[in-house]
């Protein structure tokens, strides 16, 4: 919730193969929503579990010596045990493209990113190798932080994969085309690691594409153009494509963002859509509201369920959601709630729950968003 309520240098590879990957897992079992990509960091690599983050930028993860650090599954990374880890001087074009760069007594780089929720990290700036199962991706910018605070649970830190100048495919693209996807498993079942592919073998073929809008007020979002939600079949009237509008002062409009776990909509879609559910579910059982969720269904002791389908349209692109996308189990009793909400705010953002089960395919070079059903 509190997430929500915020919201380079290009490298040269060595021995990279076309295509490269990596594994993903949720995050549910470490107590955290986000979803994780195992990475190798630094020469030789260490691997750790990373967040996946398409609504934030900077590479960054805890770094020995720490002066604060949350508790992380994997050892802290140790820089003094890389042969490829390089400090960034204060006068680099790097330094210059952090939002509030720092430097220290030895005029190398300092960085620090804060998040929505009150979440921060600190520490110095430098560049690493990252290998992503065999392929190893040289000299991309990393935050190595020794003060990281928050809400952060079980990673060693975060994969910035939004579209700023630091995001991680801002400062590789040249080397993968500028396409990659991804597809998150369903936190709910004890499924096998995904994965997220780089490369040419990102694009999936029963991909459903939409445009890629652009906020030129605001590089890092993934904006995407919402045109209306279908509810047993027929379009919510109360939702139309006004309602998620870029104004030219850069508010509004709809972002894909695998950082945020339960998609919010503008208030006055959501209330539409939920509207049209509990008429379409009027059959079920309602249960108490549960934390942000006020339509909630008691569902214990039935093995079957029948509930409204539910179709995203973005332009181009209808993307039909799984019942287990928007009616997600809360407790061990059979309580089932609606997985959306409202917010005040003009953003509305398309979170994980509802991407679960899908390839996203991110086609920047071609600047459009695909979905690719049972991707994982």
């Amino acid at each position: 919730m509190v997430r929500v309520n915020s919201i380079s240098a290009i490298s040269v590879a060595r021995n990279l193969s076309k295509d490269f990957s990596s594994s993903i897992i949720s995050g549910l079992s470490q107590g955290s929503g986000e979803y994780f990509t195992r990475i190798g960091i630094g020469t030789p690599p260490r691997y750790v579990y990373m967040v996946l983050d398409t609504g934030s930028d900077v590479v960054w993860l805890q770094c020995a010596p720490c002066r604060k650090c949350y508790t992380q599954t994997d050892p802290v990374f140790d820089p003094r045990k890389s042969q490829s880890f390089r400090s960034i001087s204060c006068d680099s074009p790097l330094c210059r493209r952090l939002d509030s760069p720092g430097c220290n007594n030895k005029k190398m780089c300092l960085y620090q990113v804060s998040y929505g929720d009150g979440s921060f990290t600190v520490g110095e700036f430098s560049t690493e190798t990252m290998t992503f199962r065999r392929n190893q991706v040289p000299n991309v910018a990393v935050g190595c932080g020794h003060d990281n605070e928050g809400l952060f649970i079980g990673a060693a830190g975060l994969l910035g994969l939004g579209r700023g100048r630091l995001s991680f495919p801002s400062q590789t693209g040249r080397q993968f085309g500028s396409k990659f996807s991804y597809c998150l498993v369903d936190r709910s079942a004890s499924a096998k690691p995904s994965s997220m592919v780089f490369g040419e073998g990102s694009i999936s073929r029963t991909a459903r594409f939409t445009r890629l809008l652009t906020n030129p007020r605001l590089d890092t979002f993934y904006y995407v153009d919402l045109t209306g939600i279908s509810v047993g079949g027929t379009r919510v009237p109360g939702i139309t494509s006004a309602l998620f509008k870029l104004d030219p002062a850069g508010n509004g409009g709809v972002i894909i963002d695998s950082g945020t776990s339960v998609t919010r909509l503008t208030r006055p879609a959501y209330i539409a859509l939920r509207d049209a559910f509990r008429a379409g579910a009027s059959n079920l059982k309602r249960a108490t509201d549960f934390s942000l969720f006020d339509t909630c269904y008691d569902l214990s002791g039935r093995s079957e369920v029948k509930v409204p389908t539910v179709v995203m349209h973005f332009g181009s692109a209808d993307v039909s959601l799984p019942a287990s996308n928007y009616l997600i189990p809360v407790d061990n009793k059979g309580t089932f709630c609606f997985a959306f909400a409202g917010t005040i705010s003009g953003l509305s953002i398309i979170g994980n729950i509802q991407q679960q089960g899908f390839r996203v395919v991110f086609d920047l070079a071609g600047s459009r968003i695909g979905f690719s059903p049972r991707g994982c």
